[in-house]
C-alpha cells in the first residue's frame, strides 16, 4: 500500500513536471520582475531565470524585462505589465507540436517573431482585452490601457507614462506588416504607421502618428538596425514578413 503510494506520488511529480514546460529564458532585466506559477506559487524571476508554460509575468513600475524563448523569438515587457505565457511548445524537428499562445492583459510589449512564427504563424496567438493578434514573423508593439488608468502616472514613470490617452489597443509596426481585426472591423497596417483599437466593440482605425506612446528601455535592451519612423532601432535579423491581429 506504502509502495503504491508514492509510485502514485512519483508520477504526478513527472507528470507536474511535464506541464511546466520551459518556455523561454529572462536574458535582459532592469528591475524586479514575477512570476505567478500555474500551480499559484509566486516567484521572484532574475536574469537567466527560467519561463515556463502556465506563467504570469508582472513587470514593476520601473522593470523593463526580455524574454528570449527557445524558437529564438523575443518579448520585451514594459513596466506595469502584466503578461501571461498560456502555452508554448517548439522543436526544430516537431512542426507539427509548435504551440505560441500568450495573453496580454494590461501594459505593453515588443515582440520580435522567431522560428516558430515563421514556419507555423497560425500556431501563434496574443489575446488582449479587444482584439487577439497572430503573427508570422514581424516586429511591432502593443499597448493595451485599460479603463481607469493601466498605465503608471507620469509622476512615477516620466518617459513611459501616458495618462492623457484613451482607453483601448495601441499598435505600431517597426517591420513587416499586421492587420487588426475584431469582431467590428478589420484594418491592414504598413511598416511606421500606428493603430488604435478602442474597444471590441468598435473598428480598428489608423492614427496618422505616434499618440505618445513610448518604448524606452535601457540601451543594452536595443538591438541596432534601420529604424521606421516614429520608432526606436529595429532588429538587424527581421524578416521584412507581417503579422495577423484578428
Amino acid at each position: 500500500m506504502l509502495a503504491g503510494a508514492m509510485l502514485w506520488l512519483v508520477l504526478m511529480g513527472i507528470s507536474l513536471h511535464a506541464l511546466a514546460q520551459v518556455a523561454g529564458t529572462v536574458t535582459q532585466l532592469s528591475g524586479p520582475m514575477m512570476a505567478k506559477k500555474a500551480d499559484g506559487k509566486v516567484k521572484i524571476l532574475s536574469l537567466k531565470s527560467d519561463v515556463e508554460s502556465g506563467d504570469t509575468l508582472t513587470t514593476e513600475k520601473n522593470t523593463y524585462a526580455l524574454v528570449k524563448f527557445i524558437d529564438n523569438s523575443e518579448i520585451t515587457l514594459k513596466p506595469g505589465t502584466t503578461f501571461v505565457v498560456e502555452q508554448f511548445a517548439y522543436q526544430s524537428e516537431q512542426p507539427d507540436g509548435d504551440r505560441a499562445s500568450f495573453n496580454l492583459v494590461k501594459g505593453g510589449l515588443r515582440s520580435l517573431s522567431g522560428l516558430l512564427g515563421k514556419r507555423n504563424k497560425e500556431k501563434f496567438s496574443l489575446k488582449t482585452p479587444v482584439a487577439t493578434i497572430g503573427i508570422r514573423g514581424t516586429y511591432f508593439t502593443v499597448e493595451y490601457i485599460g479603463a481607469g488608468g493601466a498605465i503608471p502616472s507620469a509622476a512615477t514613470l516620466p518617459k513611459t507614462a501616458v495618462p492623457s490617452l484613451p482607453p483601448g489597443l495601441y499598435t505600431s509596426v517597426i517591420d513587416g506588416q499586421i492587420q487588426v481585426r475584431n469582431p467590428s472591423g478589420t484594418l491592414n497596417f504598413a511598416a511606421g504607421q500606428f493603430g488604435y483599437t478602442p474597444s471590441a466593440s468598435q473598428p480598428p482605425i489608423l492614427i496618422p502618428q505616434n499618440p505618445g506612446l513610448q518604448f524606452t528601455p535601457p540601451p543594452s535592451f536595443i538591438t541596432i538596425g534601420p529604424v521606421a519612423s516614429g520608432h526606436s532601432a529595429t532588429p538587424d535579423k527581421s524578416g521584412g514578413v507581417d503579422c495577423e491581429v484578428r
